[in-house]
């Protein structure tokens, strides 16, 4: 009975263990590699560092982002302003327990409200979600982005698959981040 019931402790704990490592941890400062990135030109990045800090509960991501000068001659564009983690600069915490997150966020036109949700996959990505609603000139304006996020084996490199849906269309990226 006590073998039994050791083999059933050793299993358990290995079990757990084993959980443990497959979750991946995104924690770091991350520096875009531009090169091996596919940015759409409406998003003007020079250069771009996420700082990301992770818990079991928890992921905050802090976004420093530098422009290139607007060349439409309109002065902005999507993502100016529109607050951390999803195309502008700020930090965003969501919650990896399931739950859905609602901040307000200051914006072009002023003060949104920001949907977030997260979610750890059991294939080691991270999908991360943001729903913002703003009024706009012409109306109501709903903008969603959706991302994946995938670790290299080694670690070293973040590769995020992220796609923005708003009245002026979808806009689908790739960036590639490295770790510093």
């Amino acid at each position: 009975m006590k073998k039994i019931a050791f083999l059933f402790v050793f299993f358990a704990a290995a079990a757990i263990v084993a959980s443990a490592q497959n979750k991946p941890d995104f924690s770091g400062t991350w520096t875009l590699d531009a090169a091996n990135s596919k940015l759409d030109q409406r998003m003007r990045i020079e250069s771009m560092t996420l700082k990301v800090s992770q818990t079991d509960k928890e992921i905050s991501v802090t976004t420093s982002t530098k422009r290139l000068p607007p060349n439409d001659g309109m002065g902005g564009g999507m993502g100016r302003g529109m607050g951390g983690g999803m195309g502008g600069d700020g930090t965003m915490v969501y919650s990896l327990e399931g739950k859905e997150t609602k901040v307000e966020m200051e914006g072009p036109m002023g003060k949104m409200p920001v949907s977030l949700k997260a979610s750890l996959e059991t294939n080691g990505t991270l999908k991360l979600s943001s729903t913002r609603t703003f009024s706009g000139p012409m109306g109501e304006i709903t903008m969603t982005t959706k991302e994946t996020w995938k670790l290299s084996a080694d670690g070293k490199t973040l590769t995020i698959e992220r796609e923005t849906s708003s009245p002026r269309g979808a806009m689908t990226t790739t960036l590639v981040f490295t770790k510093g």
